[in-house]
């Protein structure tokens, strides 16, 4: 089969590889149909994520059709057309069983690859680095899909790949992000970045009850998205004080809830992405938190920072001393996508939102190289790719 293969920093290429094959009873094959790139795949090809290997399949949002289960899987069948969470759970662990999908106990193999640099593993992810199982991603033909008893979810047929796929990720992300900002009727909630889970994150405000959302990027084509298909108030950071303009923007007093929708690779203005930016090309430091400082700097006393960008490592400079003196609540985290999979496509079901607005350049498999590349810098008005294998 064809699929997406890494080799090293800005270097993917389309090869061909071995099928998958059921190797455990709980086990199923889907053959792909559509297939995305996220920007936390941005991280991979940038060479931010230790413990990648030459050749590893990548990609975590993807959906198909089954084409083989295993002996243990009874509510699959060959023809079933599913879409797939990013994290992989087994079901029945202690986490599990509590909700806590991508805390899941059992499904990283390589568990104390996560241990040794966290104190604990996490869930396995598919496409994701060794750290997190070093399971083949979902940017090919075929993918096996372990624990395929628990985690696919049967889509209508009605409704098209392009409505559904982002609830392998982007929608449950975006939409977990504002849950956990534990919203009340008149909050304020700023969005830091309108890449396509910060696009969800702010749909997902209003979904839950914010009366208004504020989004910042300085993406012309984000911030167009933003303002007429979320309905969001703006701010382009270039050139701007963001924490004073917020506070303009809200009486003085800060957003309600602040959302880091960028993560990592943060971009902005200021001596301190100066120093993150240098530290990073060193490779002393894995991260820039800038948008992270700003988020907790803007929001207001007791307010709650919700963090769905991915980090990887140690932070530095952080005001902590400020964000300890206002109160404020952190929540963060790999997304419980199996948590709001039927609520959520039942929300599409109802007309209440049509993920596939994020979508901007749809290409076939062998141009993911290229998708790659438009997509990390932001050319042709890129805001979210979708690939058909």
């Amino acid at each position: 089969m064809k699929a997406l293969c890494w080799y090293g920093a800005h270097k993917v290429r389309v090869e061909n590889v071995p099928d998958p094959e059921i190797i455990n009873p709980r086990d199923a094959i889907i053959k792909i149909t559509t297939t995305a790139i996220c920007g936390s795949d941005l991280h991979l090809y940038d060479g931010y994520i230790p413990t990648m290997k030459k050749g590893d399949i990548i990609g975590h949002e993807f959906m198909g059709e089954v084409v083989d289960v295993g002996a243990s899987v009874e509510n699959l069948k060959k023809g079933d057309r599913v879409v797939v969470p990013f994290t992989i759970a087994c079901g029945r662990c202690f986490y599990c069983e509590k909700g806590l999908w991508s805390l899941c106990d059992n499904s990283n193999p390589n568990a104390w690859l996560a241990e040794a640099m966290y104190g604990f593993s996490a869930s396995g992810l598919y496409g994701y680095s060794h750290i997190y199982g070093g399971y083949a991603g979902g940017q090919a033909e075929y993918v096996r899909v372990p624990y395929a008893d628990v985690g696919p979810i049967k889509v209508p047929a009605g409704l098209t790949d392009e409505q559904v796929l982002f609830l392998s990720d982007i929608f449950p992300t975006g939409y977990m992000a504002a849950e956990n900002c534990n919203i009340q009727r008149g909050d304020i909630v700023a969005v830091w970045g309108c890449g396509p889970v910060g696009q969800f994150a702010i749909k997902s405000a209003y979904l839950l009850g914010a009366e208004r959302v504020i989004a910042i990027d300085r993406v012309p084509e984000r911030l167009k998205m933003a303002q007429e298909q979320g309905h969001a108030e703006v701010i382009n950071f270039e050139g701007t004080d963001v924490i004073e303009e917020l506070k303009q923007m809200t009486g003085g007093n800060g957003p309600d809830a602040c959302i880091d929708a960028v993560g990592l690779e943060a971009h902005g203005t200021g001596v301190d992405l100066v120093y993150d930016n240098a530290r990073q090309k060193a490779r002393m430091t894995t991260d820039r938190p800038h948008v992270l400082r700003q988020a907790m700097q803007a929001c207001r006393k007791g307010g709650t920072v919700s963090i769905p960008g991915v980090y990887g490592g140690l932070l530095d400079k952080l005001p902590f001393g400020a964000a300890f003196a206002k109160g404020l609540t952190f929540k963060m985290g790999q997304t419980h996508v199996h948590r709001y999979l039927h609520p959520l496509l039942e929300r599409i079901e109802n007309g209440e939102i049509d993920p596939s607005f994020v979508i901007t350049h749809s290409m076939s498999l062998d141009e993911a190289p290229h998708a790659y590349d438009i997509f990390k810098h932001k050319e042709d008005e890129c805001i979210k790719v979708v690939l058909k294998p």
